[in-house]
């Protein structure tokens, strides 16, 4: 076997798609589109440098492996890194060359960052390999679906509208509200939340259009949101009539296309057969734990009350954790897929 290592070329997507064929897992499938012709990152485009291994047989070259190191304008201190191999020409060196030739061609990045991340799935090659050259876990993430009915609902203090008695049916209509995803409020709490759980690879500072982009933006596919407020406060003191909203204690931005939305008015009927909603849940970061976990399960627990919600759970969710984790313990929720984690040098 004479394996030959050049630039990456137009149309080597569509031969490689022939040797691997369909990919091995979710990262597998998500990084193979980041394979293609490398850029000095001057035109716009990421710096990015993508290495193709031929393995030569009788004078032709036939791609069987390549790999792709980039820079991110989101969590931009480290550079992201993957690599795939037939699985025929694996244990023979292939990847561990082309991985100490991307290692070379990050020195010589324009950003000047070195260090490499990658996403493997545990239990597999890439795992294997991951660990083999030197790269160690810094995150975990799990898709998790939680069952309708899951927790028990918060109950909210009756609400004494312009000094008529306290009306049951507005129970907690002064603390949960529907919030536009354009709204700067809701922008601002997505934006610090999300910052505030990657410390251990931090996005930079993102602007409002940033925040806008990734998460609340029609290309998003967010439709709606909810919000869990304090309570209502006075501008004037205790004793007099609220005249302002609370603050945002906790969030749940929408996904999924359909009828059946969890954001929805509580107590929509939920369709035979319904598909989980894709749900992203934060809370104010500078919340104390205690009440942060508090704001989060409460959310959840009106987003789950009759409809299955799924979302991508973190092991920096730490307040998310706290509801959740006991919910797949119990079997009230469930793992939708195979575990990722981050690796880094």
């Amino acid at each position: 076997m004479a394996i030959e290592y050049r630039e990456w070329r137009d149309g080597d997507d569509l031969t490689l798609l022939e040797i691997w064929g369909g990919p091995e897992t979710e990262q597998a499938r998500q990084f193979r589109g980041a394979l293609t012709v490398s850029s000095a990152g001057t035109d716009g485009t990421p710096w990015r440098r993508t290495i193709v291994a031929e393995d030569v047989i009788g004078g032709v070259g036939i791609p069987v492996a390549a790999g792709v190191v980039y820079e991110a304008s989101l969590h931009p201190e480290r550079l992201w890194a993957y690599i795939e191999v037939a699985r025929d020409h694996r244990r023979a060196g292939i990847g561990a060359a082309l991985l100490a030739m991307l290692r070379r061609e990050a020195e010589q990045s324009p950003s000047g960052v070195t260090r490499l991340r990658a996403k493997v799935q545990p239990g597999t090659p890439g795992a294997a390999f991951a660990e083999a050259a030197g790269l160690s876990p810094i995150q975990r993430s799990r898709l998790v679906v939680v069952e309708p009915g899951a927790l028990k609902l918060p109950v909210f203090p009756s609400k004494n509208d312009g000094g008529r008695p306290a009306n049951d049916e507005n129970a907690g209509s002064d603390v949960v509200m529907d919030l536009a995803t354009g709204s700067v409020e809701l922008t601002d709490v997505v934006g610090r939340y999300y910052t505030s759980i990657h410390g251990w690879d931090s996005p930079g500072v993102l602007s409002v259009g940033q925040v806008q982009k990734l998460f609340l933006d029609d290309l998003t596919g967010a439709h709606g949101a909810i919000v869990l407020r304090a309570e209502p406060e006075s501008a004037f003191g205790a004793g007099v009539a609220p005249s302002r909203k609370g603050r945002i204690r906790a969030f749940a931005v929408s996904y999924a296309e359909t009828a059946q939305d969890p954001l929805a008015e509580a107590g929509a009927a939920q369709a035979a057969g319904a598909q989980a909603t894709d749900v992203f849940v934060g809370h104010e970061p500078a919340l104390a734990a205690d009440d942060a976990a508090a704001a989060v399960r409460d959310l959840l627990a009106l987003l789950a009350y009759q409809h299955p919600v799924m979302l991508e759970l973190d092991d920096s969710m730490t307040a998310l954790r706290a509801a959740v984790e006991p919910l797949l313990d119990s079997g009230r929720a469930r793992l939708a897929g195979a575990e990722t984690l981050v690796v880094s040098d």
